[in-house]
């Protein structure tokens, strides 16, 4: 491949990233009969999904959770298991001949011209008409840099290398962290044969059924999903109050802010898959967050000095997209970039982003809404230019 670029439709469109939002990606502009090549770093698609706790399963409905061109099959029941969505996103590429190059990591763009120039392993210096960045929400565990924690002579792992409750059998565990994560490893860990379980929590979360009476909430965020949120707020409120019960006496009071407007802000409600029950039962015990380590102890924001067998960190991500695109000015103070979907960020044509966000209507929905948004404005972008070549 010229290392020059050119604007030429011969170039195909290089996606970063085989998970859910890069394949989907690619074979929506398959159907628009556009060359995407999908660049996964690791050796199989769904790296992510495959490095997921063993109990994980989607929290939202097999129906609403299929990708472009291909359902998920009924025997994967109403909420498909973390191995059944890893056959899925196999058979996908499968089903739709993507074209995927494995074990490839890019590691720069660069805009060239009225192209781009990709920087990959193996000194490769690729070249597209456009670039798509599927690389994902969880890209880079993140663990705080608390006091003491290099010192901390206790296990201490982040959420991503647990995968199921087997090694912490009779071991008194700290889960660091109330999100969908934490609170679903805490629930696992008890119901697993922990001897005991604490989850320590710094923001209180806003908790829903994953279902109520058959209805998925995830149909609930969809119809709310554009409405003024303090209407949302006042709704979740009140559905809150009728379904999940006060756990205040548990250290789990309600939040005080509304559940879109944390939304808004990028945290989205925890689904109830044991937690209400494991909290209320005393199987996990509810403590301060975590402010520092003292040699084998670890302490709380209350001054409380614990010593855990094992410290598991449901901590979070970065996005680490810095290295890949900072330079390009199109990721704003959070690392994030500023334009999403068929949306390209300013002075950077033909760049695209998927799946940097985690919406209440779904991830896996989203990533398929957009995926067909972005091939249908890259399959018009080499029309539109020919015929502004024409009329000159």
């Amino acid at each position: 491949m010229a290392n020059t670029p050119h604007a030429h439709p011969d170039h195909p469109v290089y996606v970063i990233g085989g998970g859910p939002g890069g394949l989907a990606v690619a074979a929506a502009l398959r159907a628009r009969d556009v060359r995407a090549v999908v660049l996964e770093k690791s050796d199989a698609v769904g790296a992510s999904w495959r490095g997921h706790y063993d109990r994980l399963r989607l929290h939202t409905t097999r129906r609403l959770s299929g990708l472009p061109g291909l359902r998920m099959p009924r025997s994967f029941g109403r909420w498909a298991a973390r191995a059944d969505v890893v056959r899925y996103l196999e058979k996908y590429a499968e089903f739709h001949e993507l074209e995927i190059v494995t074990g490839v990591e890019v590691t720069r763009v660069e805009r060239e011209g009225d192209a781009w120039l990709l920087h990959a392993t193996g000194g490769r210096r690729l070249t597209g008409r456009a670039v798509v960045v599927a690389t994902g929400y969880n890209h880079t565990p993140r663990i705080p840099a608390w006091p003491g924690r290099e010192e901390y002579d206790r296990e201490l792992t982040h959420a991503n290398a647990y995968r199921n409750p087997a090694p912490y059998a009779g071991r008194d565990v700290l889960v660091v962290g109330a999100g969908n994560t934490g609170a679903e490893i805490a629930a696992d860990l008890a119901e697993g044969g922990a001897a005991r379980v604490r989850l320590a929590v710094r923001t209180v979360p806003h908790i829903v059924r994953r279902s109520t009476a058959g209805w998925p909430a995830q149909r609930t965020g969809i119809l709310v999903r554009r409405l003024p949120v303090r209407l949302v707020d006042r709704m979740g409120g009140l559905m809150a109050k009728a379904a999940v019960p006060d756990l205040s006496a548990h250290g789990l009071p309600r939040p005080d802010t509304g559940l879109y407007s944390r939304v808004r802000e990028g945290a989205v409600p925890v689904q109830d898959v044991g937690l209400i029950d494991a909290v209320r039962t005393g199987r996990v015990e509810v403590v301060g967050a975590v402010e520092s380590f003292d040699a084998d102890k670890v302490v709380l924001a209350d001054g409380t000095r614990i010593t855990p067998d094992a410290v598991i960190a449901a901590t979070g991500y970065h996005r680490a997209l810095e290295p890949l695109v900072g330079h390009l000015g199109v990721l704003d103070e959070r690392g994030r970039p500023t334009a999403r979907g068929a949306r390209t960020p300013e002075g950077a044509p033909g760049l695209y982003f998927t799946g940097f966000t985690n919406p209440i209507s779904g991830m896996l929905r989203e990533l398929a809404i957009d995926a067909e948004k972005i091939a249908r404005r890259i399959a018009r972008r080499p029309a539109r230019r020919d015929t502004e070549r024409r009329a000159a």
